[in-house]
């Protein structure tokens, strides 16, 4: 799985790697139980501060999304992974926002079944 980090978006590095570990557990790219890079071998492939990478991994972690053992390294959780509290609330605000830009339900729906579609593959 590559990373492509923009250092020039005003979101935060660590919530960029964040989403792209989520969407690439989700699309197959990283498979449960898939040892992940040490943090200092993530900052140093992504040229940012090792705390950058400690930050999106601990976030990623009490989010249940991967699990570190302190011999072995970190990995990607056992699927499937228990939702956040706030996960119907995201999704919400998600489509909200979507609706807002496109206020056609049809065109909406469409989107929504592309992304879900692009998801796992291999679990059709």
């Amino acid at each position: 799985m590559i990373l492509e980090i923009d250092p020039h978006s005003e979101e935060p590095i660590y919530l960029q790697l964040r989403k792209q570990i989520i969407i690439g557990i989700a699309r197959g790219e990283l498979k449960p139980n898939e040892q992940l890079p040490t943090v200092r071998q993530f900052a140093d492939e992504l040229g940012v501060n090792t705390m950058t990478v400690s930050k999106g991994y601990q976030q990623l972690r009490e989010e249940g999304y991967l699990i570190t053992d302190r011999r072995k390294g970190t990995f990607v959780a056992p699927l499937p992974v228990s939702p956040k509290a706030t996960s119907e609330e995201n999704l919400t605000l998600l489509l909200a926002e979507l609706y807002l830009s496109e206020p056609n339900e049809k065109a909406v729906q469409e989107k929504v079944h592309r992304i879900l579609t692009s998801f796992r593959k291999d679990d059709a």
